[in-house]
């Protein structure tokens, strides 16, 4: 097993005061020559936006984009046609395919939105571009891992164009779990959304991330009440 720690004050910080974000791999202005990507997970933004603010009209392609909200109301319009509000509870996917654009605002004027941005490398290029969005039920996740998005279309979750698995799970203190990889080869990335938990040898708090690779599973320990985490595997080489 190889294991790379992120601890969550190492991230890069770009605050624009309308948002504030938080990068775990080099992203716009901040550049780490050792956190270019994690195999085929390209971004993670941990982003805050203000009342009333958000993203203009922007293009992508040739990415599979994932947003997890987590607190707040996101309005997604695009090239597609597509119009729609995400809440905390919805998984967003954008396959960006041949070119797409699309915006992002806060829905709303009195509160801000927080947001996982999750960007991976497809493993086809210039796709059609497709948008979904799913609603989850959290109880499927408690004292377990819940599947929230993979590969195939038929599958729990979203799904893009990549062998990866998202799972999202939600802890009391003291449960104990292990995670086995889908695919032989993959990577895993753990970032804890919020509480504490033993992953390994290593203690991870809030917004701490970890890599994880040469393993096919994971022993993983909540350390406090209502500890939740997401986990990202991906491959290495595609």
């Amino acid at each position: 097993m190889k294991t790379i720690f992120h601890k969550a004050s190492s991230r890069g910080d770009a605050n624009h005061g309308w948002l504030h974000s938080r990068h775990t791999f080099s992203f716009a202005n901040y550049y780490n020559p050792e956190r270019i990507h994690f195999g085929a997970l390209r971004v993670l933004n941990d982003d805050f936006v203000a009342p009333g603010e958000g993203f203009g009209t922007h293009p992508h392609d040739n990415m599979e984009i994932v947003s997890i909200p987590l607190e707040g109301d996101l309005e997604h319009r695009d090239s597609m046609g597509n119009i729609s509000v995400i809440k905390h509870g919805d998984i967003q996917v954008m396959s960006a395919g041949s070119g797409i654009t699309h915006s992002e605002y806060n829905k709303n004027n009195d509160k801000p939105v927080k947001f996982l941005q999750i960007w991976i490398f497809p493993n086809k290029k210039n796709v059609t571009p497709r948008y979904d969005q799913i609603t989850l039920n959290a109880n499927d996740r408690h004292n377990k891992f819940q599947q929230i998005l993979s590969p195939n279309p038929d599958d729990e979750g979203v799904w893009i164009h990549q062998n990866a698995w998202f799972h999202l799970g939600r802890f009391y203190e003291g449960v104990s779990t292990e995670y086995k990889l889908k695919l032989n080869g993959n990577g895993i990335y753990i970032f804890v959304i919020k509480g504490d938990f033993s992953v390994e040898e290593f203690e991870l708090g809030e917004r701490d991330g970890v890599e994880i690779t040469e393993s096919n599973s994971i022993k993983i320990v909540s350390k406090s009440a209502e500890s939740e985490m997401l986990i990202m595997e991906v491959p290495m080489e595609w």
